[in-house]
């Protein structure tokens, strides 16, 4: 049975996509079929990391309206067999409403063993097309209070749209920055405040934003192999522990 997961920001810079693409990369090298489907109308970045931008013709907004076929639209990655994207419009005029994005995850998702679906940030209504046709949620963060508090307003969305299966994803942690800003007294004054499980902890690391920058992802992958393929057991219910010393 296809598992919809809408990975989500209060705001813009945590490194969403790059979670996205990352999670997506750690489950085909478990042997799933991936379907990313990029939702951030105007500001798409999933093929730029996935690299097939210098293919890309038709876009998910392109499939809905009828101007293409679905498998028209639908770019594999070339250096991770089995991944599968749908880029978002270019404009963001073309954003596709909630009831039309339900129907048209709801329509493919059987195809797949995962969908995952790259949410714009912030709690609009591109947020609302993502999340609509999602089984669970990942909720990015970084260690500052605006992104933290943004993460509360997106975990109450997600409630009130009645999905209430969300982790929490803290993304390019800092240990040195985060101890010398004494923002927060520890990572679990972060947890405390956003109400969400923790399902992993991505430290910082320049290569992967260079790596996503270039469409390298998929190629150089090294760095995040352990990190994410321990956040797809925990997804799958094992009991995996997150270590991180302070």
């Amino acid at each position: 049975m296809s598992q919809v997961i809408v990975v989500a920001s209060g705001k813009g810079g945590t490194g969403k996509t790059t979670v996205s693409t990352s999670l997506a990369l750690a489950l085909v090298r478990k042997q799933n079929k991936v379907l990313v489907i990029d939702c951030d109308s105007g500001m798409r970045g999933t093929d730029m990391m996935l690299g097939i931008t210098d293919r890309l013709v038709y876009d998910v907004s392109d499939v809905i309206s009828g101007t293409c076929d679905f498998s028209d639209a639908l770019y594999e990655c070339a250096n991770a067999k089995g991944l599968f994207t749908l880029a978002a419009p270019i404009s963001a005029e073309d954003e596709i409403s909630p009831s039309v994005m339900k129907q048209f995850v709801d329509e493919h998702k059987n195809d797949y063993d995962y969908v995952i679906i790259d949410a714009p940030a912030g709690v609009g209504t591109g947020f609302e097309s993502a999340a609509v046709a999602a089984d669970r949620a990942l909720i990015v963060v970084n260690t500052e209070p605006i992104s933290i508090r943004g993460a509360v307003n997106i975990r109450d969305r997600l409630i009130e749209m009645g999905i209430d299966d969300m982790r929490l994803v803290i993304n390019r942690f800092d240990k040195e920055r985060f101890v010398s800003t004494k923002l927060y007294d520890d990572l679990d004054a972060i947890i405390d405040v956003v109400g969400v499980q923790l399902i992993g902890i991505v430290p910082e690391d320049y290569r992967i934003a260079a790596l996503s920058q270039r469409g390298l992802l998929a190629t150089n992958w090294v760095s995040a192999t352990v990190i994410f393929d321990s956040i797809v057991q925990r997804l799958n219910g094992l009991n995996v522990p997150i270590t991180i010393k302070l």
